[in-house]
């Protein structure tokens, strides 16, 4: 049988895994609209592309945190969209 994994070192090694995510900055007419693309939920506006990239920082935030409370209630993480994005 495998020895056991104590959460909060579970929640090191995944602290410590780097990820790669496409953020996504789309020029509209009141400013911009950003996504990631392989996280969904996480998507923003702001004025400015700078503005947009700090709510899109605090969105992925917000969700990654979201689906970490999910998985320590036992409930199952949002699976990502198999729809390409245009």
């Amino acid at each position: 049988m495998g020895r056991a994994i104590a959460d909060d070192a579970v929640g090191e090694i995944i602290a410590m895994t780097p990820m790669k995510l496409t953020a996504v900055f789309v020029k509209a007419p009141e400013g911009y609209v950003a996504f990631i693309k392989e996280l969904p939920g996480a998507n923003t506006q702001g004025v400015t592309l700078d503005e947009a990239r700090e709510n899109l920082q605090e969105a992925v935030a917000l969700v990654l945190d979201a689906n970490r409370a999910l998985v320590e209630e036992g409930r199952a993480l949002l699976r990502p969209s198999k729809r390409p994005y245009s």
